[in-house]
């Protein structure tokens, strides 16, 4: 049998004929099937999925507890509508969440069902609570496809494309990158401009920031960086939002990227990892700014689904139980040890970061710029697919390569992968 003639080729160009090229799609890969870190393509290839759904997937593919929920929810009930009766599932998993974010605080929660919805929600909430127009947000920052999602984007391509044109009052201002040569003090006087020249904080209903940022590069926010955007958001009452989409649940070493600071936002998104596959998200904030909205001003059809719940009090209780945390941090040091040793030996390597298991690589060019270089990055990513390993590029320039495994990985398949990285690495000329 030839390659053209497998059964992941004719997939493939059923994809080409059926699916709109606007979805794209990061590998030639068909899935059959997943387990853990591990995923088989419909002809039976196995490879290291150190994608995880974009960092979906934190409990791993198909956790056994969290297949058994599912299970016994769908023959419960499937689907109800909050908005119409309500279930227990919600209303725990919302009073999980505020505990695990407010601490000993009075905080409320709303379900959706991605994290776009959550963002573009906790943009109302705080609107309706402050009654100001204007968000600020993060040159590199990535809150989603939606149209509000993508203005406060703060990347042009590839989700701004002609898609113009976008909502008002939304204000994009530098975030930290050490490696780039942008400090939290240059971040922060750049903050200050923007309400000198282009919006007064008292038109500022809220900041969203990511603690680390995601699609733009694994950037982890400094911590004074964090604390002086608390306590500015305190001097001129401003909605502090963290968008925990991505470093949420245990990717950071902390259950919530925020934590790391000690600050506490007023509002948070989270989805991805929330219900280990299943879509759910949702914003948890202080009480009294969760109360702004009027009854109806809030809600979805599927927003907090019965089964997508049951996956989220799976996963919850798995963090309780099983120390996911510190599991995570073990992997996290093992595979950050990897990727330095790997940096010493090859120069194209710019920068190795990220916080906890939330790790990437910055390819650059071989200049004293150290020039972003995103054909190498897209190189080694199709190496590492060949060896085995799966994962996918971020960063404003598309040059850095990320890594999110779930915390239920091996340390033998950390090994496994930093050999195939090598492998790719070598073959890419890096």
């Amino acid at each position: 049998m030839t390659s053209a003639n497998t059964r992941n080729d004719q997939l493939l160009a059923l994809r080409e004929q059926h699916v709109a090229r606007g979805v794209a799609t990061a590998h030639p890969v068909v899935v059959a099937r997943a387990q853990g870190t591990e995923l088989w393509d419909v002809d039976g290839k196995r490879y290291l999925d150190f994608v995880g759904g974009i960092g979906v997937l934190n409990t791993g593919h198909n956790h056994p507890r969290v297949v058994e929920a599912v299970r016994k929810q769908v023959g419960e009930v499937s689907h109800a509508s909050f908005q119409v009766v309500a279930y227990e599932s919600y209303i725990n998993v919302c009073a999980r969440l505020n505990k695990l974010v407010g601490g000993g605080e009075h905080y409320k929660s709303v379900l959706f069902t991605s994290g776009a919805e959550a963002v573009e929600n906790a943009i109302k909430i705080a609107r309706g609570y402050t009654n100001r127009p204007a968000i600020i947000s993060f040159r590199g920052g990535f809150h989603g496809r939606t149209l509000l999602g993508v203005t406060l984007t703060g990347m042009s391509q590839p989700y701004k494309q002609n898609f113009g044109p976008f909502p008002a009052d939304i204000f994009h201002t530098p975030y930290p990158d050490a490696f780039r040569g942008m400090t939290t003090e240059k971040a922060l006087q750049a903050l200050d401009e923007v309400f000198a020249t282009d919006v007064a904080p008292e038109r500022v209903a809220a900041i969203i920031v990511e603690p680390v940022q995601g699609d733009g590069g694994f950037l982890a926010a400094p911590v004074e960086f964090m604390r002086a955007l608390r306590e500015r958001c305190t001097r001129h009452g401003i909605v502090l939002i963290c968008d925990e989409i991505q470093a949420g649940f245990g990717r950071t070493g902390t259950m919530f990227g925020f934590q790391h600071s000690g600050i506490q936002p007023d509002l948070v998104t989270t989805a991805k990892s929330l219900a280990g596959g299943l879509p759910l998200s949702g914003v948890v904030g202080r009480a009294e700014i969760m109360e702004a909205p009027t009854p109806g001003g809030l809600g979805g059809t599927y927003g907090g689904n019965p089964v997508a719940c049951a996956a989220a009090l799976a996963v919850l209780d798995l963090f309780e139980q099983e120390d996911l945390l510190a599991q995570g941090e073990r992997l996290a040091t093992q595979l950050r040890a990897g990727l330095l040793d790997l940096q010493k030996s090859h120069s194209r390597i710019g920068d190795v970061r990220g916080r906890g298991f939330m790790l990437a690589i910055e390819m650059v060019a071989a200049d004293a710029a150290q020039t972003p270089d995103a054909v190498l990055a897209q190189n080694v990513i199709d190496h590492a697919r060949e060896a085995g390993l799966l994962v996918i590029k971020c960063g404003v320039h598309r040059n850095t390569v990320r890594f999110l495994a779930p915390l239920t990985t091996t340390p033998e398949q950390i090994d496994e992968a930093l050999q195939a990285l090598k492998q790719a690495l070598l073959k890419a000329g890096a």
